[in-house]
């Protein structure tokens, strides 16, 4: 069976070696496009298609339990997805989306990890599972990607202590949740009410990670999606102080997608957690 027939009606831009589109299907319905167009931004033994098969794998299992985009196709070279129509974000539809997070989270995982492999942006991640969260947070997110950060060695020497003491800060130990993985909060769209998630790098790991995320670059009503999170699933004591560790990873990854500039950020994140 070849690739579906859709009618692009709009070009939504760029972004991370793709062309982003909205068009529709012959029966009608509106979609969301992502094209490969430039196979220069991923490594050489990387396709695009690796990427979209990691979306494709992860809003499906996301959407097991929240409201997410429906996979109409994931090829080498497209991945297309049933559209989203946004609407502005909403006090009461931002507790809608803390509970369904919750609810998200609570779901679960098999372990620390997920049996595809990731992708955040173009950047490939390791998801071999690892037993507890720590070992994992720093032998598959943080320490591979600050071997991609071109740092200067004495930074690169502060990030290794911060490491070294993610058993001892990471609070007590959580079973592995169903997390999106990279909730900053461009991957979450209003609609119907309540907040529905994209661009997954969905993974087993620790709820506190999505929500770390979604205060990294801020979030509407962040204030109204936590306090309606912690009705549902309450937090272990402490989260508030974790925040700077669950953002390392993040902040890694744009210090190598990005560059230099979010070097001050990451630096002053990982003394917050060395104070822990």
């Amino acid at each position: 069976m070849g690739p579906i027939a859709m009618r692009v009606v709009a070009d939504l831009g760029a972004s991370h070696g793709w062309r982003l589109q909205r068009a529709v299907l012959d029966d009608g319905r509106e979609v969301f496009a992502k094209i490969a167009v430039d196979s220069e931004v991923f490594a050489s033994e990387v396709s695009s298609s690796g990427a979209f098969s990691a979306e494709a794998a992860g809003l499906r299992w996301l959407g097991e339990a929240i409201a997410v985009p429906e996979v109409i196709e994931a090829g080498p070279d497209r991945l297309v997805l049933s559209w989203v129509a946004e609407e502005a974000p909403g006090a009461v539809a931002a507790e809608r989306f803390g509970r369904s997070l919750a609810r998200l989270h609570r779901a679960g995982a098999g372990s620390f990890g997920a049996p595809w492999p990731g992708f955040i942006a173009e950047l490939p991640m390791d998801n071999s599972p690892v037993a507890g969260w720590p070992e994992f947070y720093g032998s598959r997110r943080v320490l591979p990607f600050l071997r991609q950060a071109r740092l200067p060695a004495r930074d690169v020497a502060v990030v290794e202590r911060a490491v070294e003491r993610f058993a001892e800060v990471a609070g007590p130990p959580e079973p592995p949740a169903r997390i999106h993985g990279d909730l900053w909060s461009g991957n979450v769209l209003w609609s119907g009410g309540s907040g529905v998630l994209i661009d997954p790098a969905a993974h087993g790991g620790h709820r506190e990670t999505d929500l770390a995320m979604l205060a990294l670059f801020g979030l509407p009503y962040l204030d109204r999606v936590l306090g309606a999170y912690q009705e549902e699933w309450p937090l272990a004591e402490g989260w508030r102080r974790r925040v700077p560790l669950h953002q390392l990873h993040p902040l890694l990854v744009h210090v190598v997608l990005y560059g230099g500039g979010y070097r001050d950020a990451l630096m002053n994140a990982v003394r917050r957690v060395l104070a822990l």
